[in-house]
Parts: structure tokens; C-alpha cells; sequence
């Protein structure tokens, strides 16, 4: 089984409000997120943070489960831990993907997928006009690694870690926008 791990539980400092739910084109940003990686895995598990009970809202109806990171304020490689100890047990692969991440283009995550079921190596990455982004699939054997993460660097150093273990997807698209300012925001309602 291929899950997906939804990281949802950072604070938005730059933002200054929670931007996981904030609307974009009638829906929360971290609903597109989530939308966009049901159909292509089978098990998503969205790790949430103090805005636990809304996010659970936002995404309400979606067949998603739920993990609390306990001690979201430090960072994201703990929310990934959080996420990789709430798979199942019989998870193969796991593609981390960022709550605020919502347009990423439709053709990414097929690829990223393809990529790891024919090539062999436990990590996928995009890299965009030749800058290496999210989301990023890794193999069960690399959980043990993401489940002792701490701080706020997320995986980076797993991906940097062993460069040979690494499948790179070339894609000839922009990096996909993060919402973490106000200007952020704007910028994704005038794509």
C-alpha cells in the first residue's frame, strides 16, 4: 500500500492566521491538498498540530485519518515522524506531501508514483526547472530514518543523506507555491 502524509500542523507565523484554512476557489487550502492525493494513494493520514479540530472540519466528509503531533512547535520533521508512526503496518511506501502546498499540477504525483514503482531506489523526488521540491515518496525502508526527525528541516536531510538511494523527476514546471504570506495568498488567486 501506497499512503500519502498530509504535514498540517504548523503555526503560520508568517501568515499570521491559520493559512491551512483559508479559502481558495471555495475550499481550504489544505482540502485541495488532501483532494488532490486521495485518488492516486490509498491510505492518507493528515498530521495536525493546535488547530487539530479545524482542520478535522475543513476536511470533513474526505476519507482521511488523523494523527496529532503533540509537540508541533518543533517543526516539521516532528509532524513527520508523527505521520510515519501513524501509517499501517503493511504501508510500502509513504509520499509526504505540505498542507499549504494546494496547486500542485496534476501530472507530479502520478509521475513521482510511477517513478517508484519501476525504478527501485526508496526515494522520489520532483526537481522543478531544476530546483528539488515536495512532494516526496519514500520507501519503508527510509521510515525508521523519517520517524527519528526532529527540528523544522522536514526530510532534507534524508533526501541529502545518501544521494546514490535518490530517483530525481524532471519536471518543466515551476515549483509549486507554498501559502505562507499574505502576498502568498494573492498571488494564488490571480493564477
Amino acid at each position: 500500500m501506497i499512503a500519502g502524509i498530509v504535514l498540517a500542523a504548523g503555526f503560520a507565523r508568517r501568515m499570521g492566521r491559520q493559512k491551512l484554512l483559508l479559502q481558495l476557489e471555495g475550499k481550504p487550502v489544505v482540502r485541495w491538498v488532501v483532494e488532490g492525493l486521495l485518488p492516486r494513494v490509498e491510505d492518507v493520514v493528515v498530521v495536525t498540530g493546535h488547530d487539530d479540530s479545524a482542520v478535522r472540519d475543513a476536511l470533513a466528509g474526505l476519507a482521511a485519518r488523523f494523527a496529532v503531533n503533540p509537540r508541533p512547535q518543533e517543526g516539521q520533521g516532528s509532524s513527520i515522524a508523527v505521520g510515519v508512526a501513524a501509517l499501517k503496518p503493511w504501508t510500502r511506501a509513504a509520499l509526504i506531501a505540505l498542507g499549504d502546498q494546494p496547486k500542485t499540477p496534476d501530472p507530479v504525483v502520478p509521475a513521482l508514483l510511477a517513478a517508484f514503482a519501476r525504478g527501485g531506489k526508496p526515494i522520489v523526488v520532483p526537481v522543478f526547472k531544476g530546483t528539488q521540491g515536495t512532494p516526496v515518496v519514500f520507501a519503508r525502508e527510509v521510515f525508521p530514518e523519517l520517524h527519528r526527525l526532529t527540528g523544522d528541516a522536514g526530510a532534507r536531510s534524508v533526501v541529502n543523506a545518501r544521494p546514490e538511494r535518490v530517483e530525481r523527476v524532471v519536471f518543466d514546471l515551476p515549483m509549486p507555491p507554498d501559502v505562507d504570506t499574505p502576498e502568498d495568498y494573492a498571488r494564488l488567486h490571480v493564477q
